[in-house]
C-alpha cells in the first residue's frame, strides 16, 4: 500500500491546498500585525501586485469551488447507492420473513386438510403465496451487483412481498434486460 501512493516529495509544483495554504499564511501575517502596520504594507503594495494576490486568491477559490461541487456530487451518488442497497436488504429481509410465514401456514393447513375433507374448491386466479415462492434468477459477476439491477430486484421483490400479478412480467424484463442483453 505504502509503494503505491505517490511520495509528495517528489511533486515539485504546489499543489492547490499548498498555494491556498501560503495565501492564508499571508493574509494572515498581515491580519497579525496591528492595524496601522497592516494598512501600511497593504498601501506600499503596487496595484499589479495586489491584482495577483486577488487573481490567485480568485483561482483559488474557484478550483475549490469545483472541487466541492465534486465532491458533493460524489457524496449524494454514494448517499443514493446507500438507501437502494438498505433498501434492497429491507425488502428481502421482508420477503424471507414472509416465505417462512408462507411455510408454516401452509404446513398447518395441510395437517388440518388431512384430518376432513375439503369439498368446496377455491375459485381465486391464484393462490395466496403464488408470486412469494418465485426464485429469481442471479448470475454471479465479477463485483456487487450495480445500482440500477439492484432497483430492479427491489421492484422484484417488492411485487413478490405483496404477491402480485406483475411478478412474471417484472421477472420477465429482468431477465431480458440484466441477464440476457441484446
Amino acid at each position: 500500500m505504502m509503494q503505491e501512493s505517490p511520495d509528495p516529495e517528489d511533486d515539485e509544483t504546489p499543489t492547490q491546498s499548498d498555494r491556498l495554504s501560503m495565501l492564508s499564511q499571508e493574509i494572515q501575517t498581515l491580519k497579525r500585525s496591528s492595524t496601522s502596520s497592516y494598512e501600511e504594507r497593504v498601501k506600499r503594495l503596487s496595484v499589479s501586485e495586489l491584482n495577483e494576490i486577488l487573481e490567485e486568491i480568485e483561482t483559488a477559490i474557484k478550483e475549490y469551488s469545483e472541487e466541492l461541487v465534486q465532491q458533493l456530487a460524489l457524496r449524494d451518488e454514494l448517499e443514493f447507492e446507500k438507501e437502494v442497497k438498505n433498501s434492497f436488504i429491507s425488502v428481502l429481509i421482508e420477503v424471507q420473513n414472509k416465505q417462512k410465514e408462507h411455510k408454516e401456514t401452509a404446513k398447518k393447513k395441510k395437517k388440518l386438510k388431512n384430518g376432513s375433507s375439503q369439498n368446496g374448491k377455491n375459485e381465486r386466479s391464484h393462490m395466496p403465496g403464488t408470486y412469494l415462492t418465485t426464485v429469481i434468477p442471479y448470475e454471479k459477476k465479477n463485483g456487487p451487483p450495480s445500482v440500477e439491477d439492484l432497483q430492479i430486484l427491489t421492484k422484484i421483490l417488492r411485487a413478490m412481498k405483496e404477491d402480485s400479478e406483475k411478478v412474471p412480467s417484472l421477472l420477465t424484463d429482468y431477465i431480458l434486460k440484466v441477464l440476457c442483453p441484446t
